[in-house]
């Protein structure tokens, strides 16, 4: 990947933007949750865990170390699932009232999926001295 640390910036950004904006719009409240506010605190506040792992996977990508970029993949792959629990819970129905999904919670979705694509597919140079040794 050619724009591989640029990319992983960007996905990072655009993740840690998302847990600032609107996630779902919840009709019986008259008010939107994001990733730092729901009512009463019912839903925590994934937004510390999202930028957490943000910020984990931009030093990863940063460091030219094959440990950090498969250490990136386990953050990223971790990140993924929580996604997945975080938008299950905020857009499930109760009392026959259905949240209503909102942009910040799709520029989410798209910063976790662009992460996890990023960190799988890292710009590493290997040396191919153990190659060369082992045929010898």
């Amino acid at each position: 990947m050619k724009f591989y640390k640029i990319t992983g910036f960007i996905a990072c950004a655009l993740l840690a933007i998302s847990c600032f904006l609107p996630w779902a719009y919840y009709p019986d409240l008259h008010t939107s949750f994001t990733g730092f506010y729901s009512e009463q605190g019912m839903y925590g506040k994934p937004g510390k865990v999202f930028i957490f792992f943000a910020v984990c996977c931009l030093a990863l990508i940063l460091i030219n170390k094959i440990w950090a970029k498969r250490t990136c993949i386990f953050f990223a792959a971790f990140n993924t699932g929580y996604l997945i629990k975080t938008y299950v819970l905020f857009t499930s129905c109760y009392s026959t009232i259905c949240p209503q999904k909102q942009y910040g919670l799709y520029l989410l979705i798209l910063a976790c999926v662009l992460l996890m694509i990023v960190s799988v597919f890292p710009d590493l140079k290997l040396k191919n001295e153990h190659v060369q040794k082992d045929i010898q």
